[in-house]
């Protein structure tokens, strides 16, 4: 008998739960960065989300917690998702830089790098690249079929034949000063209606 969409479904998300597993305890033992006795910052949400989001770095609450956007930038990003009414276990978030060092530039290539991975095992729709540091990481990476994305905030451009890129600025800068916070979500909002436009199952 042959399977239903909803056990291949299920079989898909077992094995994208699998993979990110197996991903986290590769990132625990890697030894390629000086991170001394603190643990990686690891990703965090859906395992085959349709929103991706990704950081350049992590900052010093998510370093203590060891989970990407923990802290302000997380709380600000849930009350967003619920004024435009995005559901929130739709998202997956990251960070290219998922080292601990005091200077990002020790973080390993092969290590941010890992960002691939994350990718091809969450399958997302869209990326929204939060600043040009990341944007500048994920354009290095060669992302498989991949087309340039222009550090232009706000506008839904494609990143693969399949997934969407969505470029904000910094989130992590953007919270501390008004103007700034202003520009990012004027930005973000874009992806309120990229979701409000996105066909049901």
């Amino acid at each position: 008998m042959p399977a239903t969409d909803d056990e291949i479904r299920e079989k898909y998300l077992e094995r994208a739960i699998r993979e990110l597993n197996q991903l986290t305890h590769e990132l625990q033992a890697c030894e390629h960065c000086p991170r001394g006795q603190l643990m990686p910052v690891l990703g965090s949400g859906h395992p085959q989300a349709d929103i991706f989001l990704l950081k350049y770095a992590p900052t010093a609450s998510e370093i203590e917690e060891g989970v990407a956007f923990y802290g302000r930038a997380g709380s600000a990003l849930m009350k967003s998702f619920k004024r435009l009414g995005i559901d929130p276990l739709t998202v997956y978030g990251t960070l290219c830089v998922k080292c601990p060092v005091p200077d990002t530039e020790q973080s390993a290539p092969e290590c941010r790098a890992r960002v691939l991975e994350e990718l091809a095992i969450v399958q997302p729709r869209i990326v929204v690249v939060m600043g040009e540091a990341a944007l500048a990481e994920l354009m290095d990476l060669d992302v498989p079929l991949g087309r340039p994305v222009d550090p232009e905030p706000g506008r839904v451009q494609k990143l693969t034949p399949s997934c969407d890129a969505l470029f904000v600025p910094d989130i992590d800068q953007a919270l501390d000063d008004e103007g700034s916070k202003r520009e990012f979500w004027a930005a973000f909002r874009a992806l309120g209606d990229w979701y409000a436009a996105f066909p049901p199952y």
